[in-house]
């Protein structure tokens, strides 16, 4: 037997009996609801043939018939829509909404029940009463769960001039939204801790740990907060473009090892985005010629540059087995995590550097504080190294052994400051010029004047002269004897006025120790009142021997070259007087 036809009847069950005609009765089955609201739910639910309203609610369904024209759209909606009453009862929920209860029938119960009484996150802590009170709209956020997220918006439903007593609350399921926010705030989170160290920390490290501490950081935060396991991590050499491996995890050795540089082509990825600067999403090798394989199997690879002050300093490279692997969300979380990186490295060379020129600096005020003082040794030794040769022997010996120990002392000090400054880890920015042909250069310089001694040491050591300073001009032919059959000193820098002789008388006595005689002079401005640099010259002076005081450091630096190249330091005639000097400047 089928089924009547049903008809839908608002009604207030106080009104009394229902009066409808016989033949309704007989051939349709009547489903009576007390409101509008309930009528609008079964409405969704089943089929009905007709609605019968009393006058009583007649005006309140002509005013919720346009809410019934658009319930298909609502039903079809991929937010929830629920209608509220001012206790939070469910008058009416679209499909989507019943789907995230769990159940069809929710029509009666409480909104934060239904959803399995979620955590009200704000900013609104009380949405629903804040939009009834203000009758403004008011939005939140909740959590049901763990890792689901709803936005809820409530309207206030505006019927007259009387506080509204209906809501109409969307609610957006915007957990991968917050998913994501989470996860870049871990990643800035992991990118700080990088290089969170504290200065007594790092300073208590060695460079080779501090490294390897950072490296451990960042593939940690690169498995467990990224995802990510083959994971490879190159440096840019600024001059060479060679891109040179800092990390490489998962990578087969052959690829770790091989040789890239920052070039468009014929470098893999890698190599294009180092000289781009622009991420590179390789959805599938297979089909992408720029791809080198990374480990056997590779399908796919996300690749970044490392980017500090708007250069490129390396990059950071992942892989994975599977084709298509990397999203445009990994590749956007990969460039956040890598700004850090970036960052992380920079603060630890900038560290190491600090400590390098902390280990310089120290190393060359000791060296500076004992250099002349040794001197003073040297000095008096040859002196009573003179007095005793060919009469006491053993004195003679003890005095030479005296003055290789005074010689090796400052050798030890140099030695120990290259050993504790990391010179490997100071960035091109803080490292000293290097002159190669300077290295071991012995170097004599002759000055009465204290600070002129001490400059010498202070500038010529630290390009790795051996320097050592005589007084006078008889202390200088001492020095000269004392080391003529072991190591004779490659240049004499000389004053050209001495208290005991000339520059002149100094070169004269200097070729009867020496041939030839390696000599600078150096003296004020167009100050030779014994015309020595004439009678030098005339004696084998090189033209370009001669140093105006105050001289710049380059100044000094090429004559001593000069000096050492046998091909430019012959000796020449020349006009008399003083060639013209380069004005004088100071550093």
């Amino acid at each position: 037997m089928s089924e009547k036809p049903k008809i839908l009847c608002v009604r207030n069950p106080n009104e009394g009996q229902l009066l409808l005609p016989s033949e309704v009765k007989a051939n349709f089955d009547v489903v009576e609801v007390r409101n509008p609201l309930r009528a609008l739910a079964r409405l969704e639910r089943e089929s009905f043939v007709g609605v019968y309203v009393t006058s009583e609610h007649f005006g309140e369904v002509l005013r919720l018939g346009r809410l019934l024209q658009n319930v298909k759209i609502l039903e079809g909606m991929p937010d929830g829509v629920v209608l509220l009453d001012s206790e939070n009862a469910i008058k009416w929920a679209n499909a989507r909404f019943r789907q995230w209860a769990g159940r069809e029938e929710v029509i009666g119960e409480n909104f934060y029940q239904a959803l399995d009484s979620p955590e009200i996150l704000g900013p609104d802590y009380c949405p629903f009463h804040t939009a009834l009170a203000s009758r403004k709209a008011s939005t939140s956020t909740l959590r049901s769960g763990e890792n689901t997220y709803y936005q809820v918006h409530a309207v206030p439903v505006q019927e007259s001039d009387a506080p509204p007593v209906h809501l109409i609350v969307s609610v957006r399921d915007v957990t991968s939204e917050m998913l994501q926010q989470q996860k870049l705030a871990a990643i800035h989170r992991a990118g700080v801790e990088l290089s969170n160290l504290t200065t007594e920390a790092v300073f208590e490290m060695e460079v080779d740990d501090r490294i390897e501490l950072l490296k451990s950081n960042i593939l940690h935060y690169t498995q467990d907060l990224l995802d990510f396991d083959v994971v490879e991590i190159r440096l840019l050499d600024q001059e060479s473009g060679q891109l040179t491996p800092l990390m490489s995890f998962g990578l087969d050795p052959d690829a770790s090892e091989r040789q890239l540089f920052a070039r468009p082509q014929h470098n893999g990825v890698t190599g294009f985005v180092a000289s781009t600067g622009k991420s590179y999403l390789c959805e599938d090798t297979t089909e992408d010629p720029l791809f080198l394989e990374g480990f056997k199997g590779s399908k796919s690879s996300l690749t970044v540059p490392l980017i500090l002050n708007d250069q490129v300093i390396g990059t950071f490279n992942v892989e994975s087995p599977e084709p298509r692997t990397f999203t445009e969300s990994d590749l956007q979380f990969l460039e956040i995590f890598s700004r850090d990186v970036a960052v992380a490295l920079n603060t630890l060379e900038l560290l190491v550097a600090q400590k390098a020129n902390a280990c310089q600096e120290s190393v060359e005020a000791i060296h500076g504080a004992v250099a002349l003082p040794v001197d003073e040794i040297l000095n008096d030794a040859v002196n009573i190294m003179e007095k005793y040769i060919g009469h006491e022997p053993q004195v003679v010996e003890r005095v030479q052994r005296i003055l290789r120990n005074a010689r090796d002392v400052k050798q030890a000090i140099t030695k120990v400051g290259e050993k504790m400054t990391p010179a490997k880890a100071v960035p091109a920015g803080f490292q000293m010029d290097d002159l190669p042909n300077l290295r071991g250069v012995r170097v004599l310089v002759v000055d009465a004047d204290d600070s002129v001694r001490n400059a010498a040491h202070a500038l010529l050591e630290r390009f790795g002269c051996i320097v050592e300073t005589a007084h006078d001009g008889l202390e200088t032919l001492m020095m000269c004897k004392s080391i003529a059959h072991d190591q004779p000193y490659n240049v004499v820098i000389a004053d050209i006025r001495l208290p005991d002789m000339s520059g002149f008388g100094l070169l004269s006595k200097l070729q009867e120790i020496m041939d030839p005689v390696p000599m600078v002079l150096m003296t004020g401005y167009g100050y030779d009142p014994d015309h020595s640099i004439v009678k030098c010259r005339q004696e084998g002076l090189h033209p370009k021997a001669v140093l105006y005081k105050p001289f710049r450091r380059d100044q000094l630096l090429e004559t001593i070259e000069l000096m050492l190249d046998p091909a430019k330091a012959i000796p020449g005639k020349v006009q008399d007087g003083p060639t013209r000097p380069a004005p004088a400047v100071t550093r």
